[in-house]
């Protein structure tokens, strides 16, 4: 059986990630891409890596005829999800891209995007795509909310660990490289090459970043008590991929064997040998995410170093790997290609 699909917003990075993705997907079809700003053209002619594939032009979300749609991927900017998200017919399956439906709390959402849900039913309804850890969830649900791409890796190398009990709670240090394709298609100043080739900065300094929203209500939920992590993200000149490091209190034969026993069974998830690191070229333009354990040389003391590539596994892949569960689909359809290298 082939599903039929919808992505709106195909216009930006994560949606021509998830054209690109599909193309080779044995159980979906393209039926529509929304691009408002764009309406009109071919996605050839917006992203000429896409012309050996037969797809329809971009148009506008109105014009969408969701009769004929089995699930769609939201991949429009945060705040105007909510909106769209809640004229759909409810028998539309969606999977969102943006933050809008990752806090399950209204009032935490207001504190951390600055204005009051609009869709507060739908957001209560939402179930978080972290796919390794809400499995069974997202596969009778009718909304998945995908994680950010900083979120996801943090909690890839984290979350075991908290649920293990291996580590130190209050004793958590997590630094980000991320590349930035994560700052999206928008023209930025400080995105520009001559801005950031050979420069290197961090950002949302100081518990500042959003994703912290994200860090501490997963975090706390697996704990059952609050926790507060230290995190720091790091732009880097790159176009793809997020390498995190985690400092944190706890052996490291424990650290590595609570990963390794976490994710054993887990088809995208590779945790290395205890000593070996992993590297963003291991995983680019895959969904695979690849964790390294080494113990530091201050007894008790243990570092984590996870990878991903932010556009598939952080963002993208993982809407794919949602929604075969949502579609009662293999996990791994359409994902199973190797990483990109060199």
């Amino acid at each position: 059986m082939t599903h039929k699909i919808a992505i709106l917003g195909a216009s930006g990075y994560t949606g021509a990630e998830l054209v690109r993705l599909i193309a080779t997907h044995p159980s979906m079809e393209i039926v529509a891409l929304s691009g408002d700003r764009k309406a009109g053209m071919a996605m050839a002619d917006v992203y000429p890596h896409l012309r050996h594939m037969d797809l329809p032009a971009l148009c506008k979300i109105e014009d969408i005829d969701f009769a004929n749609v089995d699930l769609a991927f939201c991949a429009l900017p945060h705040a105007t999800s909510q909106a769209v998200i809640k004229e759909l017919p409810a028998t539309t399956k969606v999977v969102d891209l943006s933050a809008d439906f990752r806090l399950r709390d209204p009032a935490e959402y207001e504190k951390w995007y600055g204005k009051p849900h609009s869709a507060v039913e739908l957001q209560k309804e939402a179930v978080y795509g972290l796919t390794e850890f809400y499995r069974d969830q997202i596969k009778t649900a009718r909304l998945v909310a995908g994680t950010g791409c900083n979120a996801a890796t943090g909690q890839f190398i984290l979350r075991p660990l908290i649920g293990a009990g291996v580590i130190d709670l209050d004793q958590i240090i997590l630094d980000l490289k991320v590349a930035v394709s994560g700052a999206g298609r928008a023209l930025k100043e400080h995105l520009l090459f001559g801005e950031l080739e050979d420069n290197s900065f961090g950002y949302s300094v100081g518990g500042k970043h959003r994703h912290l929203g994200e860090f501490d209500q997963e975090f706390s939920l697996v704990a059952g008590r609050d926790v507060r992590i230290q995190f720091t993200p790091h732009l880097i000149p790159a176009t793809r991929g997020i390498l995190a490091t985690a400092y944190v209190q706890g052996e490291a034969s424990a650290v590595h064997y609570a990963l390794a026993d976490a994710y054993m069974n887990e088809p995208f998830i590779k945790v290395l040998p205890l000593g070996q690191v992993p590297a963003m070229k291991h995983v680019r333009g895959s969904n695979f995410c690849h964790i390294g354990v080494v113990e530091d040389r201050i007894q008790g003391r243990t570092i984590v170093v996870g990878v991903i590539d932010n556009l598939t596994k952080g963002s993208s892949g993982q809407a794919i790997q949602n929604a075969n569960l949502m579609l009662g689909l293999d996990e791994t359809a359409g994902l199973m290609n190797a990483p990109m290298y060199p």
